[in-house]
């Protein structure tokens, strides 16, 4: 089979040798820490690391609300991801800006917003304590609020690309067959969406479930009650260092694997 002349260019073509001495020293930023961490992982004593309160409360503490967060997402963020999408309405632009700042700012900073703003005297805080009793700084709530703030904002533009590069046509063409705007939404966007949403929503899990800066800043670090596996490591690194490099590497490892499973698909829908 002969092979066209565009082809044939790629494959002979050779990139230029220091661009290839700098991509790997690029690479090398990203591989050398893992091969450290990797490194200082005491094997034999790993298991009963694991298995330890700490670990396990704060293992469990963190799938809870990691899949609070992102169902928490869904519900707001999907809504909003069509809105954006869909509708034209002034300030959109900012509206967009405003809903991926968390992905630029400063975790620390996201917390210390939230806490102004929903603790015990924030501004809407205060007034939902005086008239509900709750206190959502220092709770598991809280850990579910701030994993959301800093979360949602991958559902939300992995949706509104995926929205924006569907084919109305076949909403118009079920809308015309009598089916209700409900019933449009059901079974032909979300379905025809269906990739680039689980995708989103496995990375809005995937970051709920790393979250430390906004996390410790609002929720505060108490064992089994605020304190997830980022703030069980950061706590074990001042006392107990093989306890942080094993919970570290439980973490690489469902980061990685998560990423490799979505592969391209992400990035396919922005």
């Amino acid at each position: 089979m002969s092979i066209s002349t565009p082809e044939r260019r790629r494959v002979r073509s050779r990139p230029p040798v220091f661009l290839v001495i700098l991509g790997i020293l690029g690479l090398a930023i990203f591989v050398i820490p893992f091969v450290g961490l990797l490194a200082r992982v005491p094997w034999s004593d790993l298991p009963e690391l694991l298995t330890s309160n700490i670990v396990v409360d704060a293992l469990r503490l963190s799938l809870l609300t990691s899949i609070a967060a992102t169902a928490l997402a869904a519900v707001l963020g999907v809504p909003l991801a069509w809105l954006m999408a869909r509708v034209e309405f002034p300030g959109r632009a900012i509206v967009r800006g405003i809903v991926t700042l968390p992905l630029v700012l400063p975790p620390v900073v996201g917390g210390a917003a939230l806490l102004f703003a929903l603790g015990r005297r924030g501004l809407v805080g205060e007034p939902l304590y005086e008239a509900t009793g709750l206190v959502l700084p220092f709770s598991t709530w809280g850990v579910v609020i701030a994993s959301t703030f800093v979360a949602m904002p991958f559902l939300v533009i992995t949706v509104e690309g995926a929205l924006r590069n569907l084919d109305q046509r076949y909403e118009g063409a079920a809308s015309t067959l009598g089916a209700s705007k409900w019933t449009v939404l059901r079974r032909v966007t979300l379905p025809m969406i269906g990739p680039s949403l689980l995708a989103g929503l496995v990375l809005t899990w995937a970051r709920a479930f790393g979250e430390f800066g906004a996390t410790i800043t609002f929720a505060g670090n108490l064992q089994g009650r605020t304190q997830t596996m980022p703030l069980a490591v950061f706590v074990a690194l001042e006392s107990d260092r093989d306890t942080a490099v094993a919970i570290s590497l439980v973490m690489v490892v469902v980061s990685l694997v998560v990423l490799i499973a979505l592969r391209e698909r992400w990035w396919k829908a922005l």
